[in-house]
């Protein structure tokens, strides 16, 4: 891997790379990269990942070269603005909603921000990074208590901390190291957003890679809700006084015009806006523009540098920019209502309806990148996969189908460089083809039963992957009523740090969750021997946005459900088999009780994702190997 990567970034050409749970992947690419001769960025999808790369895997490196004349082992981390504390926010106060600044919030949250406080200060005392994974505990509403987004931030000139700002002193090690490790949404801000926020970089690493169009997707997606117009114009009551008309008035005049919308909008995708949307969208645009205008010009005098101007403006700023891109009604994008629930008010979304486009034209185009994971194979081809990152399968080196734009192709490679695991001989996939087709009213007593009959065949030690939080709870409740002899866990019972840690302390332990615990659970030894998936992960037909991509594949000619659907199913099963073996001593067995996957056309696109474990539909069989490995 590592002589294919290096290869790769000297002739400047894109690289997919399949390495398998235990290869290493990590100094697979980390090496090559500290050895190009120009900057390379490293983007990661999770922070488990990034800080394995930064607190293990390179300062391991950089010991293990340092007597290599002239090489630059520097390296930096670099992530937003609103993950590092702001010393502005903390010493000044926040404003409130009338942009005046207030001290430590009333109520229980209240120690909770002056520890935060206490630690910032501390952090900027001892030269730390100010970052939020090295805070103390806290919860999301706590932390904004103590950073601002990069509308909010006042800029290092105008800020009298500005020296200090652990944002950009993290931007300015950024531009010295020759290794920046980012994440995938701050890439996809700097390279496709094409707002700067990464110094310049002739290469990047993206590990992780099955999940960068979840991740860039997601940073290209908005949301407005009829709460933060009003918000935005109550804030900015104060700046705008001076100005003819009421502008902050007119905005909250257009909330309201949004909110009689809303109403009369059916929740989900809207493929065809009304005039009453339409109307009311671009009334929000333009109340927004006029009541940006009437800020008064900074010149030195009241206002200048003020926190509580800067933060209101923004968020007017953004209402402007969210309710334009709503208001223009692009082909290129999905546009839903979601429902309001209890606390949440409905908000209108916004998103990208693909992303290779944009990934094609502003990343792969000017840059050469490096993309690995454990699956990047889909049905045993490159081709779902490369496709959905920008790239056509007729650009493969070596491809038999020649390109139909020979000039502007971008020349890429696949390789599998294995796994350290005999799949075969160390993991069984049981497939439960005697069951009933899964329905829509969630799980049936004979999966039910299923469930309890193989989680004591093997006296716990079981990971249950659910689609839905609800299938999780019930299959919890059946275990807990008929086993109740062992400890049976349910996602939310408690943080999925202290899930996992309980977990992996008592091997007569079940745990049952859904899509986090499917991606981000590391599990290896005998804690977990089986790992159940309840039913083949197929998008919700209600998803506004794979629903929209599915009917734009099919409009274009292809198969939208194995495009869309079969490929996001394969690439959450892939990764939920995952958590099955993870060292070379590891043993199990992954149960599916879908009986699709064995009876249906796509469930050999499925299968071929997966490991390539034994296989079998015997429960007979699949119960004795249970209890030897219980008795071992």
């Amino acid at each position: 891997m590592a002589t294919e990567v290096a290869d790769a970034m000297e002739e400047g050409r894109h690289l997919l790379v399949q390495a398998g749970t235990g290869t290493g992947k990590s100094l697979g690419y980390l090496v090559p990269a500290m050895l190009h001769d120009k900057r390379v960025v490293v983007a990661t999808a999770t922070l488990a990942l990034q800080h394995q790369l930064v607190e293990r895997d390179l300062p391991r490196l950089v010991e293990a070269v340092k007597d290599v004349p002239g090489l630059d082992t520097s390296y930096a981390v670099l992530k937003g603005r609103s993950n590092y504390a702001c010393l502005h926010r903390i010493r000044a106060g926040v404003p409130d909603d009338q942009g005046t600044l207030v001290d430590v919030p009333m109520g229980s949250m209240a120690e909770k921000v002056l520890e935060l406080r206490a630690w910032a200060e501390e952090e900027s005392e001892q030269s730390g990074s100010g970052e939020r994974d090295n805070a103390p505990r806290h919860t999301d509403r706590e932390w904004r208590q103590v950073s601002v987004n990069h509308r909010e931030c006042l800029g290092a000139a105008k800020c009298p901390f500005g020296a200090e700002c652990f944002a950009e002193l993290a931007k300015e090690k950024a531009q010295r190291s020759h290794l920046v490790v980012t994440n995938h949404s701050l890439l996809a801000i700097d390279a496709i957003e094409e707002v700067p926020m990464i110094p310049d970089y002739d290469t990047v690493v993206i590990d992780e890679a099955h999940e960068l169009t979840a991740r860039v997707t997601q940073a290209a997606t908005d949301e407005l809700a009829v709460s933060d117009i009003e918000r935005a114009a109550r804030r900015s009551t104060r700046w705008t006084e001076s100005a003819s008309g009421d502008p902050a008035g007119d905005l909250e005049d257009a909330a309201g015009a949004l909110a009689e919308a809303f109403e009369a909008t059916p929740p989900g995708r809207i493929d065809q806006v009304s005039q009453q949307l339409s109307d009311a969208l671009v009334l929000v645009r333009d109340a927004a523009r006029a009541c940006v205008s009437a800020y008064p010009r900074e010149s030195g005098g009241e206002g200048e540098g003020d926190a509580g101007r800067t933060q209101s403006k923004g968020m007017v700023q953004e209402v402007f920019v969210n309710a334009e891109r709503m208001a223009a009604g692009s082909q290129a994008d999905v546009l839903w209502l979601g429902e309001a629930r209890d606390r949440f008010p409905a908000r209108l979304h916004v998103a990208p309806l693909q992303v290779w486009g944009p990934m094609r034209d502003k990343l792969l185009t000017d840059k050469t990148v490096i993309f690995t994971s454990a699956t990047l194979m889909l049905g045993g081809e490159f081709g779902a996969v490369a496709t959905s990152l920008g790239l056509k399968p007729a650009e493969r080196i070596g491809s038999q189908v020649a390109s139909s734009d020979p000039e502007n192709a971008l020349p890429w490679k696949g390789i599998d460089v294995g796994s350290p695991f005999d799949y075969g001989q160390q993991s069984i996939l049981y497939v439960a083809r005697h069951l009933p087709q899964p329905g829509r009213d969630g799980l049936g007593q004979a999966q039910l039963d299923e469930i309890c009959d193989l989680v004591d065949a093997l006296d716990g030690r079981t990971l249950g992957l659910f689609s839905s939080r609800r299938a999780a709870e019930t299959a919890a409740e059946a275990v807990r009523a008929r086993l109740p002899h062992l400890t049976t866990l349910a996602q939310g019972d408690a943080q999925l740090p202290e899930l996992a840690k309980q977990f992996v302390e008592d091997p007569h332990t079940c745990l049952f969750g859904t899509l986090s615990l499917w991606q981000g659970l590391d599990v290896p030894g005998d804690t977990c021997q089986l790992v159940i998936i309840d039913r083949i992960p197929f998008p919700r037909p209600d998803d506004p946005l794979m629903s929209a991509r599915q009917k734009a594949a099919d409009q274009a000619g292809g198969n939208g459900f194995m495009q869309v659907a079969a490929t996001h199913a394969a690439l959450l099963m892939a990764q939920g088999a995952g958590r099955l073996i993870r060292t070379t001593t590891d043993r199990g067995i992954v149960a599916v009780l879908d009986p699709r996957l064995e009876t249906a056309r796509y469930g050999r696109f499925l299968k071929a994702s997966l490991p390539p474990m034994w296989s079998t539909v015997d429960p007979g069989l699949v119960r004795q190997a249970l209890k030897r490995l219980g008795e071992a």
